[in-house]
């Protein structure tokens, strides 16, 4: 090789790694502009009430605005879709509950596959379900329940927030597992399933344990058991359903996704964030209020939890039957 050549070939390979280093300092420097967080739901459920006060925290520890952008539509398909579909620099990040993991098996098809797109950036909150009945059906606890179902079969009705909502599988689960015939009556939200409940249209329903508080302190619904592995810090006094039935479990998580491929030193940069965020002491307080515990996980632990739930939920959605198309 002449001296030309390897002059040449010298000013190639610096060149290319001039190319190279750029992105990687410019990850260095996450972020330079702020970060929308999308939430992909209609304002006022547990997503919103999480998601705007994690975006405040987030700011403050990442030193960039966190702008909150409502996204809703098709049950959270819309804003995830957006992320998924967005660049890969960490600038678009999105709130979503156990439908990223009921989608894929509700639908025949989405416009993103959700292990191939996305990325789990931090499973970041928890908190129970709660199983209520409607105050006219005089019943105060599950095993009451359970024993009327048996003598009733086909006469219970339980409201949901929709088909395919963590309420309706929660509520195919509890069935499942008692073997109580009841039928269902999906409505557009849980708030709207509330109101017959509390009229005696329908009789028993689960629901977010943030979303039912107002009327449990009412008095409005009668809360019968929590769906969590231990008794809900709220209400001690109220038995867990698997204090019933050993092994049921079902917590309404959320976590935050990011678009696939981006560079890593941002992934862990966004995911140090949230988790640091999440250990915010006025943060934790508002959040054991709802009965919401702030979690935070690596993005490992994130990937491989969101891999198990999707595991989990496709056989109880296949064994019921349900299905969106």
């Amino acid at each position: 090789m002449n001296a030309i050549a390897v002059v040449a070939r010298i000013l190639l390979m610096a060149a290319l790694a001039i190319g190279l280093a750029i992105p990687a300092v410019r990850a260095e420097n996450f972020p330079t502009r702020p970060i929308h967080l999308i939430l992909p739901y209609a304002p006022g459920g547990i997503i919103e009430f999480v998601g705007r006060r994690l975006a405040q925290k987030l700011g403050e520890v990442l030193g960039k605005p966190v702008v909150v952008e409502d996204r809703p539509g098709a049950g959270s398909i819309v804003g995830v879709n957006t992320v998924a579909h967005s660049a890969p620099d960490g600038y678009a990040i999105v709130l979503v509950d156990p439908a990223i993991v009921t989608n894929p098996t509700l639908h025949r098809s989405l416009p993103y596959d959700t292990f191939k797109d996305l990325v789990a950036i931090s499973i970041v909150a928890t908190a129970p379900e709660v199983l209520v009945v409607a105050p006219k059906l005089g019943i105060k606890t599950q095993a009451a329940l359970v024993a009327y179902g048996k003598a009733n079969p086909g006469k219970l009705n339980y409201a949901s927030a929709g088909i395919g909502s963590l309420p309706h599988l929660a509520a195919e689960m509890w069935k499942a597992r008692t073997g109580i015939e009841a039928t269902h009556v999906p409505y557009q939200g849980i708030g709207p399933a509330f109101i017959d409940l509390m009229s005696g249209k329908v009789q028993m329903s689960f629901a977010s344990l943030p979303a039912a508080m107002p009327f449990l302190d009412k008095g409005s619904l009668v809360p019968l058991a929590t769906t969590g592995r231990e008794r809900s810090t709220i209400y001690p006094d109220l038995p867990t359903v698997s204090e019933l039935l050993p092994g049921y479990e079902v917590g309404l998580w959320l976590g935050v996704y990011g678009t696939a491929g981006m560079p890593p030193n941002i992934l862990a940069a966004l995911n140090s964030g949230i988790n640091k965020a999440l250990q915010d002491s006025q943060l934790k307080t508002t959040f054991a209020k709802f009965g919401i515990a702030p979690w935070g996980t690596t993005v490992q632990e994130g990937g491989a939890f969101t891999k198990e739930e999707y595991a989990r939920w496709r056989k109880i959605i296949g064994d019921a039957h349900i299905t969106l198309d």
